[in-house]
């Protein structure tokens, strides 16, 4: 009798959790209306029939909560249903996850700054205009409400703040500002074009990427990434080097040239003297 007892106790220690529909939605923390809006869009696998009753297993609340987590990264159930079906194909969701982070993961580490609208005009006087904050709105950099602004860039800001401190005006930093952008845009652009044609190809094709190749590419973006900057970084210093060299030879030359228009016009005056 006692053995017979351990066995029923065993089969029902085996026997998988299963979950009605308003089970599985309490547990995900999504309502039903929204489990059964995944089941339309095939978000989520079938369920065991049992008569007219649907029964869901751990599996199901596994799938809804990795959909959860992936909604809350950004992604869209579009992507989400392209990753689950990558996965039922046998390819590793993980891995392409791990390859969508390394592409889209941010570059820059900039720190958001608030100023009030008395802070901003203590720093920048009668410089802050309608024009010059339209302008650096255009650039993208701030967002204004009723007590101020947030500048994306702590760092920008501060730069911004210095060279007016020096005496360039507001709207000369901001033009030297939207055409920066505009070069930095384009360099961008060449970074972005050799990656995706030299190393990200196979994204590119229609067929599914073979077991491993997502981890593979993610490990190359990885190990590209950090290139970028450097590349940028060298390519920067050595073009204001060549500037500087060639502007200040151009300064020197002119005044040489100046001084030496000076000279002559003052032999030509002192020889028309000693004439008279």
């Amino acid at each position: 009798m006692l053995i017979a007892v351990d066995k029923v106790r065993a089969a029902a220690g085996d026997r998988k959790r299963e979950y009605r529909v308003e089970e599985l939605a309490e547990a995900a923390g999504i309502t039903t209306r929204t489990l059964r809006f995944y089941r339309e869009r095939k978000l989520l696998q079938p369920p065991r029939k049992e008569g007219r009753i649907a029964w869901y297993g751990e599996e199901h609340l596994a799938r809804l909560r990795m959909i959860g987590e992936l909604l809350e990264r950004g992604h869209t159930l579009g992507g989400i249903a392209e990753l689950i079906g990558a996965g039922e194909s046998g390819r590793d969701v993980a891995e392409l996850i791990g390859l969508e982070a390394a592409i889209v993961a941010p570059w820059s580490d900039e720190t958001p700054v608030r100023l009030t609208w008395d802070e901003l005009k203590a720093t920048f006087g009668d410089q802050l205009t309608e024009e010059n904050t339209a302008e650096s709105i255009a650039q993208g950099y701030i967002a204004i409400d009723d007590d101020g602004i947030t500048h994306i860039s702590r760092r920008l800001m501060d730069a911004t703040t210095a060279l007016v401190a020096e005496g360039v005006p507001l709207a000369v930093v901001l033009d030297a500002s939207r055409r920066t952008q505009e070069h930095v845009d384009a360099i961008a652009e060449i970074f972005i074009e050799l990656v995706s044609e030299q190393l990200l190809g196979a994204l590119s094709a229609d067929t599914p990427l073979p077991p491993g190749e997502a981890a593979r590419l993610t490990e190359r973006i990885l190990r590209v990434r950090p290139l970028a900057r450097t590349v940028a970084d060298a390519q920067f210093t050595l073009a204001m080097d060549r500037r500087v060299h060639a502007e200040y030879d151009e300064l020197l030359r002119q005044r040489r040239e100046n001084s030496s228009e000076r000279e002559n016009s003052g032999e030509g005056e002192s020889g028309d003297d000693t004439e008279a």
